[in-house]
């Protein structure tokens, strides 16, 4: 999942960004409200974290041209204004959740992850395809019964796949919610974790589920 954050502080932006991170999100990182607009108005986002009191644009300023734009991608505000009027103003522009400063990254998280959540038609934490299972929260994979070991990158790649069963998912598709504005070179990057996930989904002889659409991408399939 991909995840914009708006926020200039020196520290907690740096701290938000690396926390998500760990949490096997793609995020992008911007320290101002004319960045945050520009990049949620061309990238189709899972979820964008906005601060209030941003410089050059303000977020309430950023959520309102957003959905005034027809964008209905989830939006966090965070700020250090708490009180209720601040809330609810939050709320009347088109947000969809609001956590005041200073907050715990747990529960930072957990929001995060129900944003993301009621956005999808799936509402459960573990997903399952076959006989692979994938828990949302927990980050554990299993196939039959054996624990696999992801990385956050292979972890993310597999999750997206798994929202879409049986979907044809597009390289820029993909590249789109896994990777980051760092990320170069696409195309190579997503082959070769394809590739490894592949080898550990089917490190015990058990059969391919990924199967690539010549020219189109790949998609989580039965294997015929």
């Amino acid at each position: 999942m991909r995840i914009l954050v708006a926020e200039d502080h020196p520290t907690l932006g740096s701290s938000l960004k690396e926390g998500l991170e760990a949490c096997y999100y793609a995020v992008d990182l911007v320290t101002n409200g004319e960045e945050a607009y520009e990049l949620g108005r061309v990238i189709h986002y899972d979820l964008i974290v906005l601060d209030i009191m941003l410089p050059r644009r303000n977020g309430l300023e950023v959520c309102q041209q957003l959905r005034q734009d027809s964008s209905h991608t989830p939006i966090l505000f965070l700020t250090a204004l708490g009180d209720v009027d601040d809330r609810i103003q939050g709320f009347n522009v088109g947000g969809d959740d609001y956590l005041a400063k200073p907050f715990a990254f747990q529960e930072f998280e957990a929001r995060v992850r129900a944003l993301l959540r009621r956005k999808r038609t799936v509402k459960t934490t573990r997903l399952h395809f076959m006989d692979v299972s994938l828990d949302t929260v927990s980050r554990i994979v299993q196939r039959g019964g054996r624990e696999i070991l992801l990385t956050g990158k292979e972890f993310a790649l597999l999750e997206f796949l798994m929202y879409h069963p049986h979907e044809v998912m597009s390289r820029t598709s993909i590249a789109e919610h896994v990777w980051d504005l760092e990320a170069e070179n696409y195309s190579n990057v997503i082959n070769v974790y394809i590739s490894a996930l592949r080898s550990k989904l089917c490190a015990n002889g058990e059969s391919d589920i990924i199967a690539t659409v010549r020219g189109a991408g790949y998609a989580l399939k039965e294997p015929s």
